[in-house]
């Protein structure tokens, strides 16, 4: 790592930028990830050294698969704002492009703005013919953020351990069906 930040591309969109992590970032995801309602359906709330873990362990995928979430920042502020993209832990029911937003940030449009570059990172640069969107069938807003990208619910599906419990649904699309989106 240079600079503390992995190895990977960036992205831009109108209002945020779309990096791999950095050591600068580690704060607001340990805030992120001990506010209960933010962590709620991203493993829970945590105690910061509980957050370090699942923080090194994106910029470890970074580094080592150059594929991992990409954190969020805030063009206006230079502020992290959460993490999002694309995902794909050994065991995974799929090519994920998932996300999570800092509390503050969300309601903004952050989270289909972040994911529509990040999808179109996926399909294009990464080749990948298909995304899914694990969310737990309670967790409304990402189920709104994902009808938003054209994903459709295709079912229950099973986490790997240690999440093989959390009920989850397995949102989705193919590379064609988010072309033809696009090209509308």
């Amino acid at each position: 790592m240079t600079d503390g930040i992995a190895p990977g591309p960036t992205l831009e969109t109108e209002r945020l930028i779309l990096r791999p992590t950095a050591m600068a970032d580690f704060p607001r995801w340990a805030g992120m990830m001990a506010d209960p309602e933010a962590a709620r359906f991203i493993g829970g709330p945590q105690p910061a050294a509980t957050a370090w873990r699942g923080f090194m362990t994106m910029a470890g995928a970074w580094t080592l698969t150059g594929v991992a979430m990409f954190s969020l920042i805030e063009k206006s502020t230079g502020l992290w704002v959460g993490r999002l993209g694309p995902w794909t832990p050994e065991g995974w029911p799929g090519t994920e492009v998932g996300w999570g937003l800092h509390p503050d940030a969300q309601g903004k449009g952050y989270g289909v703005e972040g994911a529509t570059a990040a999808l179109d990172y996926a399909f294009d640069v990464l080749g990948w013919t298909d995304v899914i969107h694990c969310i737990d069938p309670d967790n409304v807003p990402s189920q709104r953020l994902a009808e938003r990208l054209g994903s459709s619910n295709l079912g229950p599906t099973r986490l790997p351990p240690p999440f093989q419990d959390a009920p989850v649904d397995r949102w989705g699309q193919t590379r064609e069906r988010w072309k033809a989106r696009r090209n509308r």
